[in-house]
């Protein structure tokens, strides 16, 4: 045990001066009772047990002090305690089919409005991190309690070519699960970065697939139109977090009509492909919410629970201490009405 202002240590100097006090009263108390009493009168009193139940609640009101002063000193200790933890990875695309305007302002502002307006109303308990993807996939804010960086993430999106949703679920579960050791060769655009020389390369870790949609402690949000030009197949991917039993909730954003867009010089008709991403969250025993308003996303967190699990952490217990004081500090009061009928 440390304590964060130790020096308040010095004032359990008070507490054998109160003991001192106390015995002096004890013997001044006994000088002026003698002398009007007769010493048989005072040897029945103790033999009926008064003597040793008189000192009893002076002495839980000396353990009260005592905790009241140690707790002054703020002590502090490394205990066990149980840890909340949630995580929602926010998977957004951003490839070029988002500039189509069939959703108002556009896709990709529809978009952006449906994340932040989710953020609005999540617990601050809960991680969020946000990963984008085009043509490739990009950890643009790793997961987070601070809603303003992953909101600030969000208003950076910059329109890329393709459309890789399974690149995006892929680097989701990464950024979930930082020590899975997840492939992501075909995620980023890049090779796994080789080990140093002389060091050796870290070992595959063993996988357990667990029953779909049995992680209680996270879920991913995928937002896209759901057309994939490129990279992973997603529903291998979607499989992928089945395995690892996280839900993954998809959000359409678009019509099934669609709209025609034109980009430097050429044009392509797109359409939300809501096939895709029902299939999607089948698999992972989630949900498909058409469209994105802030009111479907809400059942996203609705869905999900807390994962208990036991952190070591230097923690304050000043607090216990001044309950322990308060706590000895009743007990002597009332013992002392019971036994003797006053309070001390």
């Amino acid at each position: 045990m440390s304590f964060l202002w130790p020096t308040m240590l010095w004032s359990l100097l008070l507490v054998p001066g109160l003991v001192l006090l106390y015995l002096w009263l004890l013997s001044r108390r006994k000088k002026v009772a003698l002398p009007y009493a007769q010493l048989a009168l005072v040897k029945e009193a103790m033999a009926k047990g008064v003597g040793w139940r008189r000192h009893v609640p002076p002495a839980l009101l000396l353990l009260a002090i005592t905790a009241m002063l140690v707790a002054t000193a703020r002590p502090t200790a490394v205990i066990t305690l149980p840890l909340a933890e949630q995580t929602i990875i926010l998977a957004m695309d951003v490839s070029g089919s988002m500039r189509a305007t069939d959703v108002q302002p556009s896709r990709l502002e529809a978009m952006q409005a449906a994340g932040k307006a989710f953020l609005t109303d999540l617990p601050r308990s809960v991680r969020v991190g946000v990963v984008s993807f085009a043509g490739t996939a990009a950890i643009v804010q790793p997961p987070t309690f601070s809603r303003e960086d992953v909101v600030a993430a969000i208003d950076r999106f910059q329109l890329q070519r393709a459309t890789a949703i399974g690149s995006g679920l892929i680097l989701s579960l990464a950024a979930m699960f930082p020590d899975a050791g997840i492939d992501l060769s075909q995620v980023t655009g890049q090779r796994n970065m080789p080990a140093p020389l002389g060091a050796e390369p870290k070992a595959q870790k063993e996988f357990t697939p667990v029953e779909p949609g049995s992680y209680a402690s996270g879920a991913i949000i995928l937002l896209t139109d759901g057309q994939r030009t490129t990279g992973p197949d997603p529903i291998e991917a979607a499989q992928m977090a089945a395995q690892r039993g996280v839900k993954v909730y998809t959000v359409g954003i678009g019509t099934k009509e669609g709209d025609t867009i034109g980009f430097e010089g050429w044009t392509m008709r797109v359409r939300l492909d809501e096939d895709t991403l029902k299939q999607i969250a089948q698999i992972t025993r989630a949900e498909y919410f058409y469209a994105g308003t802030a009111e479907d996303l809400k059942k996203v967190y609705e869905g999900l629970s807390s994962r208990m699990v036991m952190e070591k952490k230097e923690t304050e217990v000043s607090g216990l201490f001044a309950a322990l004081g308060a706590l000895l500090t009743l007990l002597a009061a009332g013992l002392s009405i019971v036994w003797f009928n006053r309070v001390m």
